[in-house]
C-alpha cells in the first residue's frame, strides 16, 4: 500500500454534475470540486431527454481542471443515476438518452407485465416495481431502432466507453435494469427473450475496482493529462453507500437527494413475499454486497416546488424557507404520501407541486397548507415520515436492528428534516457526510489503485475519522 494517491470522480446527479478531485491515504480522505454544472433536460419532439452531449463535455472541462491542479491523477471514476441508457451501432450514439421521467415508461409496463407479471420479475431479479425500470424502457424502443442497435450503455458506461473505448456494464447499475439474475449476477437470457429485446446490445460485466482501460490518446491530449478510467459503484447510491460510516448489522442508510433510498446492507438478497408487498428492491453493493431498500420520493418534491414559486417570480432562499418552516407546528400541516405517483413528474409535465399536494389533500379530505412556509413544513413532515417507516421496515426485512439512521447526501444538510426522521423513527440520525456518493467513488478507485486497502468496513471507518456525522436524538 503507498502513502497516499489522487483520483478524479465524475458524479453526474438528476440536476446536476460534479468533477471532483480526492486524495486518499491510511489516514486521509480530502476531496475538491473543481467543477459543477446544471443537468437539465431537454423536451424534444418525442418526449423528454437528457442532454447527454452536454454532459460529456462538462465533465470533459471539469477533468482539464482536474489535471490542471492535480497532473499525478492516477485514474478516473464516474457514477450517475441508474437505470437511463444511449444506444449505440458501431460506436455512434443513435439519440440522446431518455429521461426516466419521461410518459413513455407507462406504455412499457403494460407491454413487460403482459409477459411476464412483476411477482415473476421481482423472483429473478429482485427489484421493486418502478415505472421507469430499464426493461419497460427499452421494450417501448421502435423495433427498427433495436434492430440496427450493437450496444446498450447504461449513462455512466456510455462515459466510460466515450472516454477509453471499452464497453462495459457495471454490476452495481445493471443490477438496476430487471434484466439481471440474481441467482448469479448474469443476464437473464430467459427473460431478455420472453421480453423480445435483443441479448446482443448487453455488453460484458465488470465489478467496482475492475480497470476499463486507459484514456483514449486523443482523450489523453484533450484534457492534459492519461489515467486509467476504473469501474466504481457507478449507480450513484452504490457509491453513497460506500461512504456511509455505519456498522451495517445496526443502522439503515438514507442517501437523500432527488430521491430518497432508503435501506439497509444484507449479504444476499431478500425476496420474502413480505418483501414484494413492501415493494422493496434488492440493488448490487460494492464488494458483492445487497441494497435492500425503497425508493422514496425525495427532495424533489420539495425542490420543484420552490422552482414553481421562482418561476411566478419569487426569490427563494432555501435556508430563510426551512427557518419559516420549523416555526409551523407540525400537527398544523399535512403529512401525505410522498410516493403518490401525482408527484413524479415535471412540472411541465403535470402543473405545480403546490397544486398536486393541494389536490392530494381535498382527496383524503385534509386541509391543505396555505403559506410557503406550511408548504415546506408539510413536505418535511411527509418525507421525515416516509423515510422513518421505510427505514424501520428495511431492518424488519432484512433482519437488521435498526439502531441508527444515516442520512449522506444534500438531505444532510436539512436539519429539521434529519431532526424529524430521528423524532419519528425514535431512533438517532447521523448526518454526513454530503458528498458521500464522490467519496464512495474516490475510495474505490483508492483501493484498487493501492493507496488505500481492507475491506467495507475500514472504508467506512476512514470515513468516520475523517469526516464526523452530525447526531440529532430523538424528541418525545
Amino acid at each position: 500500500m503507498s502513502a497516499g494517491g489522487a483520483v478524479a470522480a465524475v458524479d453526474l446527479g438528476a440536476t446536476s454534475g460534479r468533477v471532483i478531485v480526492g486524495r486518499v491515504g491510511p489516514d486521509t480522505l480530502e476531496t475538491t470540486t473543481v467543477a459543477r454544472f446544471p443537468n437539465t433536460p431537454v423536451f424534444a419532439g418525442d418526449g423528454l431527454h437528457w442532454d447527454i452531449l452536454g454532459l460529456y463535455g462538462a465533465a470533459l472541462e471539469g477533468l482539464r481542471e482536474a489535471f490542471r491542479g492535480a497532473p499525478e491523477i492516477a485514474s478516473i471514476g464516474i457514477d450517475s443515476w441508474a437505470v437511463d441508457y444511449g444506444l449505440l451501432r458501431g460506436g455512434r450514439l443513435l439519440g440522446n438518452p431518455f429521461h426516466y421521467r419521461d410518459a413513455r415508461t407507462a406504455r412499457g409496463v403494460a407491454t413487460v407485465h403482459e409477459r411476464v407479471p412483476h411477482a415473476e420479475l421481482f423472483e429473478r431479479g429482485g427489484l421493486q416495481f418502478l415505472p421507469f425500470n430499464t426493461l419497460y424502457q427499452l421494450v417501448t424502443e421502435p423495433a427498427e431502432i433495436l434492430e440496427i442497435a450493437d450496444t446498450a450503455l447504461l449513462i455512466p458506461d456510455l462515459l466510460a466507453y466515450w472516454l477509453t473505448g471499452v464497453a462495459r456494464a457495471e454490476v452495481t447499475n445493471a443490477s438496476t435494469t430487471g434484466l439481471l439474475r440474481w441467482t448469479d449476477h448474469a443476464w437473464d437470457d430467459a427473460l431478455i427473450s420472453a421480453l423480445g429485446l435483443p441479448r446482443g446490445i448487453l455488453p460484458a460485466l465488470v465489478t467496482p475496482g475492475e480497470r476499463l482501460g486507459p484514456l483514449l490518446p486523443e482523450v489523453a491530449t484533450s484534457l492534459g493529462g492519461s489515467a486509467d478510467v476504473v469501474a466504481v459503484g457507478s449507480h450513484d447510491t452504490a457509491s453513497a453507500v460506500v461512504a456511509v460510516p455505519m456498522q451495517a448489522d445496526a443502522a439503515a442508510y438514507i442517501s437523500c437527494g432527488t430521491w430518497g433510498l432508503v435501506g439497509v446492507e444484507v449479504a444476499r438478497p431478500v425476496l420474502t413475499t413480505a418483501a414484494l408487498a413492501a415493494n422493496f428492491t434488492n440493488e448490487g453493493g460494492v464488494d458483492g454486497r445487497v441494497r435492500l431498500l425503497h425508493n422514496v420520493m425525495g427532495l424533489w418534491v420539495l425542490s420543484e416546488t420552490v422552482r414553481g414559486w421562482e418561476r411566478e417570480g419569487a426569490a427563494i432562499d432555501l435556508p430563510t424557507l426551512l427557518d419559516a418552516a420549523a416555526d409551523v407546528p407540525a400537527s398544523a400541516v399535512p403529512v401525505f404520501d410522498v410516493d403518490d405517483p401525482r408527484f413524479l413528474p415535471p412540472r411541465d409535465v403535470a402543473g405545480d407541486m403546490t397544486t398536486r399536494i393541494d389536490a392530494w389533500c381535498a382527496e383524503h379530505d385534509v386541509a391543505a397548507p396555505r403559506t410557503r412556509a406550511e408548504y415546506a413544513r408539510s413536505i418535511v413532515e411527509s418525507l421525515a415520515q416516509a423515510f422513518a417507516q421505510t427505514a424501520l421496515t428495511a431492518g424488519r426485512l432484512g433482519g437488521v436492528d435498526v439502531r441508527t439512521i444515516h442520512i449522506v447526501g444534500g438531505g444532510a444538510l436539512n436539519a429539521l428534516l434529519c431532526q424529524r426522521t430521528a423524532d419519528r423513527a425514535g431512533v438517532p440520525v447521523l448526518a454526513g457526510p454530503v458528498e458521500a456518493t464522490a467519496l464512495g467513488n474516490v475510495l474505490v478507485q483508492a483501493r484498487a489503485g493501492g493507496f488505500v486497502d481492507g475491506s467495507l468496513e475500514a472504508l467506512r471507518d476512514l470515513v468516520a475519522r475523517t469526516h464526523a456525522p452530525r447526531r440529532f436524538t430523538p424528541r418525545a
